[in-house]
């Protein structure tokens, strides 16, 4: 299945409480369940105002129906074409 990086803008994310960030996570794990097994949160990088989350999925209408149903905003939806690391250049 395709991975996509989902850019949110929320200002203040890098300083919400962690009861706020858990109570968060919690809604997104439930809007998953709901979705089914075609979408997967991988992980989530948080800045300041941004959260950069990484999913796997059917499709880019899943990553939105996502957001939809979950009330997050997804300003910016990128599909990953290749993965790279160091190694790369070996």
């Amino acid at each position: 299945m395709p991975k996509f990086i989902i850019e949110r803008e929320v200002p203040g994310a890098g300083k919400l409480p962690p009861q706020e960030v858990k109570a968060i996570w919690q809604k997104s794990r439930a809007v998953l369940n709901d979705l089914g097994p075609q979408i997967q949160w991988v992980q989530t990088y948080v800045t300041d105002d941004k959260t950069y989350c990484v999913y796997i999925a059917q499709n880019v209408e899943m990553v939105r129906e996502h957001s939809r149903r979950s009330g997050f905003p997804s300003n910016q939806i990128s599909e990953v074409k290749s993965v790279h690391d160091p190694t790369s250049a070996e």
